[in-house]
């Protein structure tokens, strides 16, 4: 590690002197030097760095001294703006390198110029919040110079009002838009044309990655290595995009903007056309309402022979039918509705394919919300498709904390088709034996005994007692979750902050804030959360985090695992239990000077065999089943606090 970025990364390299805080650490070298050799063989490589090695500078530092294109890819959204706006630009100043870079998001984050107008003019927004949210946008618009909307932190994330103001690729007009050139998302995709890194999320890359495999264009630069950061959500993404849908809002929107573009293209025919869209309407809350009241997620076969689904769909098909007819010889007055006419078109096709029979390795499902619907027709296993996708010249480096299972990578190899990819495993720096208790309790009854979740809050109680609160509460299911909050109202003498109650990004800035809180939460709180200090000492775990076994992708491929002979549980299901529960571990120590107790309920976690693998997969920690020795350990903590 003489030379090279592992040098760099080293106690007398550039990273060292710009930084303040920087502490040379030997596992992102030796990363730095597997990525840079990746790198430069155009070689994939499966990375696995445990918390606190700094994996985002151990392939930032080789990325931008290759002298390649790269296309780095993060998990969520949030990250991305973390990587370019933050890292990206630290890292490239230390190097002195003049290396052009790119933030490139979904056409969703960007505003859309036309279909803003279109919203004001149409004049179809009724509540007062929603014209006030569409009046702050107006104003942004003239400000903004990169159109993205997350500029706009006093509008929610999840206002009605984005999808009125921003693009799909159904309703985008394209090179036909009157606003197409100073579209934002245009400009974005020409920055990051010409950039050398540019930094997208997953769902873009497996976005760019489903168009190319059908031959329909590209969304992404080609590049010469790409690095997948947060890897370990790569393979539910890419079943996601490698997938169909069809959801009840497509169809409303449809309707809406077929209105709209009436109103500025053709609006004589207005009168003609209402009956035809009110018939789209009603035919598409008739069939949300064929699928019950109760939020489902179920195979397709749990409502295929239902005859009011049947008739639901039917009445779909053809009221799409009839308004791509009605939109046909209108379509010529203007490119609004021109597109509207072509979404029609798409949707009967779509619709008429969800009507018919399966094919071979996929599985069709639905879930239900309480005012939708989505119907998906999903591939069962991606491995060949990807691997297509990632075959070539091209380096691919997959980096998370969560890839390794009992130290190997063949769960997350074969679910990608990764079959030559190199490896290589870090540990973390942290001293786990020193900084953490492991504590299980003695006593709870199974999983599924229905006081189950009662018996797991009586343990944690004197644990919160002992630890002042601060603490997160992770639970493997909402009716959990619910069950949780509502024992713990109360009863606590700290503050009790409680998933879905308030925004996340709300919840986790009062947790910190407050010093002393109880967060109870289940899946987006299981990872992608750093909080670092005091304010989180104790994170419990109330089960072993098996995915629901009535999950229909999971159950499709449960069966034909089982078809060839295999073991679904030993080859599907622990291995991805295993990589949530890593995931949910790492909340806890997130910096050298952090300490606290980790306590996992869950008592197959020693009983059963399988639960070795488990206990390999995470870091070595002190472990006790005495709450004394937990007592003790906050007992400590304070007194060198103080």
């Amino acid at each position: 590690m003489e030379s090279g970025s592992a040098a760099v990364l080293g106690a007398s390299g550039p990273l060292a002197a710009a930084l303040d805080g920087f502490a040379p650490r030997v596992q992102q070298q030796e990363m730095a030097a597997a990525v840079e050799a990746a790198l430069e063989q155009g070689h994939c490589l499966i990375a696995e760095a445990g918390t606190g090695t700094g994996k985002t500078f151990a392939y930032l530092v080789p990325a931008l001294r290759s002298g390649q294109r790269v296309i780095i890819s993060t998990g969520t959204r949030h990250l991305q703006d973390q990587l370019f706006h933050r890292d990206l630009p630290l890292v490239r100043h230390a190097l002195g390198l003049p290396v052009s870079v790119a933030l490139l998001k979904g056409r969703a984050n960007y505003l859309c110029l036309h279909r803003l107008e279109a919203t004001i003019e149409g004049g179809r927004l009724r509540r007062r919040e929603e014209i006030d949210a569409v009046l702050r946008v107006r104003d942004w618009a003239g400000r903004t110079r990169s159109g993205d909307i997350a500029e706009v932190t006093e509008i929610a994330e999840d206002s009605p009002i984005w999808p009125r103001v921003t693009s799909t690729s159904e309703n985008c007009l394209g090179q036909n838009c009157p606003d197409f050139q100073e579209c934002h998302l245009v400009k974005a995709r020409r920055a990051a044309q010409e950039a050398e890194v540019v930094v997208v999320n997953h769902h873009l890359l497996l976005a760019d990655m489903a168009l190319r495999g059908e031959g329909i264009g590209e969304v992404l630069p080609g590049a010469n290595a790409f690095i997948i950061d947060e890897a370990h959500q790569l393979p539910e993404v890419a079943t996601q995009f490698f997938g169909e849908s069809l959801s009840l809002y497509q169809l409303q929107e449809l309707g809406r903007d077929s209105e709209s573009e009436l109103l500025k293209e053709a609006s004589d025919a207005r009168g003609a056309l209402q009956p035809i869209l009110a018939a789209l309407e009603k035919a598409a809350l008739d069939l949300r309402l064929a699928f019950g009241e109760q939020e489902r997620r179920e195979p397709w076969q749990a409502v295929a022979q239902e005859p009011a689904v049947i008739d639901g769909l039917a009445a779909v098909a053809e009221a799409l039918k009839t308004l791509h007819g009605a939109l046909q010889p209108l379509s010529v007055r203007g490119r609004g509705l021109e597109g509207c006419e072509r979404r029609a078109a798409d949707l009967a096709q779509r619709i008429e394919a969800f009507r018919g029979p399966v094919a071979t390795g996929y599985v069709q499902w639905f879930e239900t919300y309480r005012r939708g619907l989505r119907i998906h027709r999903t591939p069962i296993e991606i491995a060949d498709r990807f691997r297509q996708q990632v075959a070539g010249q091209a380096a691919w480096i997959f980096v998370s904390a969560t890839l390794a299972v009992d130290g190997r990578f063949d769960h997350f190899a074969e679910r990608l088709g990764l079959d030559e990819a190199e490896t290589g495993c870090w540990e973390s720096p942290f001293d786990y034996r020193q900084q953490a208790v492991f504590y299980v309790p003695r006593g709870l009854p199974e999983p599924s005994d229905r006081g189950y979740t009662d018996a797991v809050l009586a343990a944690a109680l004197p644990v919160l007692e002992a630890s002042g609160g601060r603490a997160f509460l992770l639970f493997t299911s909402h009716r959990a979750l619910r069950r949780a909050a509502e024992q713990l109202k109360g009863r606590l003498d700290y503050p009790l902050l409680v998933q879905g109650e308030r925004p996340r990004g709300e919840l986790l800035e009062r947790f910190r804030r407050l010093g002393n809180a109880v967060l109870l939460g289940t899946g987006s709180f299981w990872e992608g959360v750093d909080v670092r200090g005091e304010a989180l000492s104790l994170v419990v775990i109330d089960k072993l985090p098996f995915a629901a076994p009535d999950d229909p992708v999971l159950q499709a491929r449960i069966e034909v695992l089982r078809k060839a002979g295999g073991s679904p549980f030993m080859e599907i299901q622990l291995p991805a239990a295993v990589i949530t529960l890593k995931q949910g571990v790492g909340r806890l120590i997130r910096d050298v000077t952090d300490s606290g107790v980790l306590m996992i309920c869950d008592p197959r976690l020693l009983s059963k065999g399988y639960g070795r693998t488990f206990l390999n997969s995470l870091p070595a920690m002190t472990c006790t089943r005495d709450p004394e020795r937990v007592r003790a350990f906050f007992q400590s903590d304070k007194e060198v606090a103080t």
